[in-house]
């Protein structure tokens, strides 16, 4: 089934509201660390609240660990990155049920070699000079197309 991942995420908020769209959607969430905040046990079930429980959830220490565990060791899998840089919209982008959709650090996206293993680089179109949205909106917006397109809704 389709994931989440998140690339060493700088905003407790943003990541604890992640996590709830994640239990509630019944997705997988990957974190990939280090974070911009101290992530312990406590801090991880203020943010997620009560959710935590009904979330499947994994961290890793770097994005090495993550991408040869969760990445390269699955089959038929592909990473879909969520960036300003791309040119393919995420409405008109085929989503697949195995795959994993990257949220880049909100500060600063991801490095350029994680751009250039990305299986696919797509985009949410905005108005005018905006520059992005907020990486919990553009994790709803993007996921819940992607759970429409493979069924996953139901």
């Amino acid at each position: 089934m389709m994931r989440l991942a998140l690339y060493q995420p700088d905003i407790p908020q943003n990541t604890g509201t992640i996590m709830r769209l994640c239990a509630c959607m019944g997705v997988a969430l990957d974190i990939i660390e280090p974070c911009g905040f101290i992530m312990n046990e406590k801090k991880l079930r203020r943010a997620a609240m009560d959710y935590i429980d009904d979330l499947d959830f994994n961290r890793y220490p770097d994005w090495d660990t993550f991408y040869q565990k969760r990445v390269l060791s699955a089959s038929n899998t592909r990473l879909v990155l969520m960036t300003t840089k791309a040119s393919d919209y995420y409405h008109e982008f085929s989503f697949s049920e195995n795959d994993i959709l990257l949220a880049g650090q909100e500060s600063a996206g991801v490095p350029d070699h994680i751009h250039d293993v990305a299986d696919g680089r797509i985009l949410i179109p905005m108005k005018g000079k905006s520059r992005s949205l907020n990486v919990a909106v553009s994790c709803a917006m993007v996921l819940g197309e992607g759970l429409r397109q493979v069924g996953g809704l139901s």
